[in-house]
């Protein structure tokens, strides 16, 4: 695993695996509740929105995923970086997600709600 980070209401952990998945465990009773499949490389991170109904995933396969956390559903895929993305994160309001990339490169993603 890349990276992990606990969900808002803190019930859940979300990780980011080198096996091309993000994985949502349950945090009281310690085993994996979703596996979301997806992403051709490994992933990097994966980050909770601040409502607790979106993650988004940094892959090496230059993308960034925002999943619904109810479905396990990709609702949305961001292409832009030209390397792999080590990481994204949303803002407080969680109307939109920035990335970084190996490629230098800080971009800014606006969160479309009607793809949710």
């Amino acid at each position: 695993m890349y990276a992990i980070m606990w969900s808002p209401d803190g019930k859940h952990i979300a990780s980011a695996s080198g096996d091309q998945t993000v994985q949502i465990w349950d945090a009281t009773k310690g085993w994996g509740a979703r596996i979301y499949h997806g992403h051709s490389k490994f992933v990097l991170d994966a980050e909770w929105s601040p409502d607790g109904k979106y993650i988004a995933s940094a892959s090496h396969d230059q993308t960034v995923r925002v999943w619904n956390t109810a479905t396990g559903e990709t609702i949305f895929t961001y292409y832009g970086h030209s390397d792999q993305v080590n990481t994204a994160s949303w803002s407080p309001d969680g109307k939109r997600i920035a990335s970084a990339s190996t490629d230098q490169t800080v971009q800014i993603w606006t969160v479309d709600e009607r793809n949710s």
